[in-house]
């Protein structure tokens, strides 16, 4: 049973520094970066202010999140890939199942790394986890347009609903046109059972614009709220640099316990 605070070792992190370069030599995937453009995204430190008032700790799981068998092989799927690409054993993971081991493994990255590693390590887990043959073949048959917009969106409201729950896809303005290819998460699983501000910006966010971008061509913003914890997915629209990103500025809420358990780095 883990009361204490969870943490890799020095070991562990610089294995996964050495595994991070391997990885990306390995698959000949090296345009995979942390940045969003040639300038350079970590040039000093990226702070908070104080954390300020927030949501309540969760006493219990949304009843609309409870998995079918499809979704559990995923988060167990995603939850393992994570946590080998982190140097996570099994044995000295917690015991937790389903959605808590993917919250328990990501707590655990998140309170031992710093922001820029958090980044580079779900760049390789997702690397790991989408054959590059088959994100290669999407992004030569849907460059981006109109409908490979409308297609991602509706793609990920069908097929991502066991990662960030509940989804929609609303109309938006793309280039001065309207479209159908803004997701509306309702209420985002990850956000809500983390109740971190950090984990969702670093652990999330962040790397799945630039794995999007990178791996299928295709922009995509995604705008958190952290007032009623939903999300935008705004796919089509170029980010703002990480150092401009307003979530950059965002304090964590009160009552987060990864930070208070754990040190997580916001």
């Amino acid at each position: 049973m883990m009361n204490t605070k969870l943490s890799l070792s020095k070991t562990k992190i610089i294995g996964f520094t050495i595994r991070l370069n391997d990885t990306r030599t390995r698959y000949g995937r090296s345009t995979i970066s942390a940045t969003h453009s040639s300038k350079p995204a970590y040039s000093g430190e990226l702070k908070v202010v104080k954390e300020t008032s927030g949501t309540e700790p969760l006493k219990k799981k949304n009843a609309s999140n409870e998995d079918n068998f499809l979704s559990k092989i995923a988060i167990n799927y995603l939850s393992k890939t994570l946590r080998d690409t982190a140097g996570i054993s099994s044995s000295s993971s917690s015991k937790s199942t389903g959605y808590d081991s993917l919250v328990d493994t990501a707590t655990r990255v998140a309170g031992s790394l710093s922001i820029k590693q958090q980044h580079e390590l779900v760049l390789v887990a997702l690397d790991r986890a989408f054959p590059a043959v088959i994100l290669s073949l999407i992004k030569m048959l849907l460059p981006p347009s109109k409908l490979s917009r409308e297609m991602f969106a509706l793609f990920t409201t069908v097929f991502f609903a066991w990662l960030v729950g509940p989804s929609e896809v609303r109309e938006t303005e793309v280039n001065g046109r309207k479209e159908k290819s803004l997701v509306f998460i309702e209420k985002c699983r990850f956000l809500e059972q983390t109740n971190c501000v950090g984990m969702c910006t670093h652990l999330c966010k962040i790397p799945s614009q630039i794995f999007i971008k990178n791996s299928l061509g295709m922009p995509i913003y995604m705008m958190p709220d952290f007032n009623d914890l939903s999300c935008k997915m705004m796919f089509g629209q170029e980010p703002p640099e990480i150092k401009d990103d307003p979530v950059m500025k965002q304090p964590c809420f009160q009552f987060c316990k990864s930070n208070r358990s754990y040190g997580v780095k916001h």
